[in-house]
């Protein structure tokens, strides 16, 4: 077994996603798929199931938000510590519709000591902005692998 230590950083950003995703039951119930992983990145995608529909027909906030909130929580655990969410919102741009398969891209606009910025931005299949989220990290004790 590879120790933390001795992987580059893509590695361990692969090797914490991989450990985070394990966990992440919510994620995986809403069909969320991990499309890409690096240092500070994360992308995740779904689709809009009817389930997810509120009552204009549109991809409810609430999904959408967690789908934006799961990448900014890949994105901030890719160094392997253990890092939370400590603020986020998000503006809605455009509805999204059963059937769309909607992407979150998440990548960091800063990083020092434990605190974290995030910024998100969630598209449809057609490269349509459907959201934009923020996300404030905080790294708190604990790693994702064994040093």
């Amino acid at each position: 077994m590879t120790r933390a230590a001795d992987m580059t950083p893509q590695e361990l950003a692969e090797a914490s996603a991989r450990a985070m995703w394990d966990l992440d039951r919510a994620s995986q119930q809403l069909g969320m798929v991990i499309e890409q992983i690096a240092p500070g990145q994360a992308t995740l995608s779904m689709t809009v199931t009817e389930a997810q529909t509120n009552g204009h027909g549109n991809g409810h906030g609430g999904y959408i938000f967690t789908l934006a909130d799961s990448a900014f929580a890949f994105a901030c655990n890719t160094y392997n510590d253990i890092t939370v969410g400590q603020q986020a919102s998000i503006t809605y741009v455009a509805p999204a519709a059963l059937g769309d398969r909607l992407t979150a891209t998440a990548r960091e606009v800063s990083r020092a000591g434990r605190s974290g910025v995030y910024d998100v931005e969630v598209t449809n299949q057609n490269g349509r902005s459907v959201a934009h989220f923020r996300g404030l990290s905080r790294t708190v004790r604990g790693q994702h692998l064994a040093e």
